[in-house]
């Protein structure tokens, strides 16, 4: 499975971006998660999607703001991301496999997206 990110930018505090990631080489078939990894610290999960239903999950920081969906047909997760703060700077990764927090659950990764949020 390869995993595609976009929709990385720089942008002012209080704007929206909204990140994609696309699935290619197997049925579009596994939970999806989104991680970001800022400089100096560990790579943290901020949502992820479950394949049953439309069960979705968050972590604190993010709840309210970020929203994941997922487009089966388009083989595509998104992550919207609204009311953006300096402290959500970080590169931002998709992740296949799994809606646990634990990077180590997820066996797909795509290549990470640069996310910017000046004060």
């Amino acid at each position: 499975v390869q995993l595609q990110a976009s929709g990385g930018g720089l942008v002012q505090a209080g704007s929206s971006l909204r990140l994609s990631c696309t699935a290619s080489g197997r049925t579009f078939n596994f939970p999806m998660g989104w991680f970001r990894h800022a400089p100096g610290k560990e790579r943290e999960f901020v949502a992820a999607f479950g394949l049953s239903g439309s069960s979705t999950y968050y972590t604190d920081s993010v709840k309210g703001r970020f929203t994941i969906s997922r487009d089966n047909a388009k083989n595509t997760v998104y992550l919207q991301m609204n009311s953006l703060k300096p402290e959500d700077t970080a590169v931002y990764y998709c992740a296949a496999g799994s809606i646990s927090h634990s990077p180590s659950t997820y066996a797909y990764w795509g290549q990470g997206t640069q996310v910017t949020v000046s004060s």
